[in-house]
């Protein structure tokens, strides 16, 4: 049975104010995004930096500032050689990336686009440890149907030749 209302809800009425206080949409916050989106495009071009590292995460600091964390895969001073390399725009002739403290196996501290990035590594393997494991699958190995060996080859197994 439907209940009918006497009054109809009311609308709220309409102010000029605008409420500054939330940055979310200020272009300072645009800036932070767009660094982040440019910081993960860049480590997403790298299989060997995806594919090494489990449970990468990244949240917001309280200062607005990034923090990204991995457990396993490269050093952090690894991660950070990476993003000073990869993270370009045509139009600006410099990096997009300083490094903006100290660095090394287990933390890097960059600056992107302004932005701040703490890079933080729980318990590294270095990229070329990560290379040379046993066991670890990699796509352009599987690919390559010029190495010959007397084991079967990745792709063989995959397509059951």
């Amino acid at each position: 049975m439907p209940v009918k209302r006497k009054h109809a809800l009311r609308r709220p009425k309409e102010t000029t104010v605008l409420d500054h206080g939330d940055d979310d949409l200020s272009l300072t916050s645009a800036r932070r995004y767009e660094a982040f989106g440019r910081v993960m495009a860049a480590l997403a071009t790298e299989a060997d930096f995806i594919e090494s590292c489990r449970d990468l995460t990244w949240w917001r600091g309280a200062d607005h500032s990034w923090h990204i964390e991995w457990r396993d895969g490269p050093y952090a001073s690894e991660a950070a050689a990476l993003l000073a390399e990869q993270v370009r725009d045509p139009d600006y002739e410099g990096s997009l990336v300083t490094e903006a403290g100290p660095g090394g196996d287990a933390s890097a501290v960059l600056d992107v686009m302004g932005v701040r990035f703490e890079l933080r590594a729980i318990d590294p393997m270095g990229r070329a440890t990560v290379r040379a494991r046993p066991g670890f699958w990699r796509l352009a190995e599987a690919l390559d149907t010029t190495r010959r060996t007397n084991a079967r080859h990745p792709w063989e197994e995959l397509l059951g030749g």
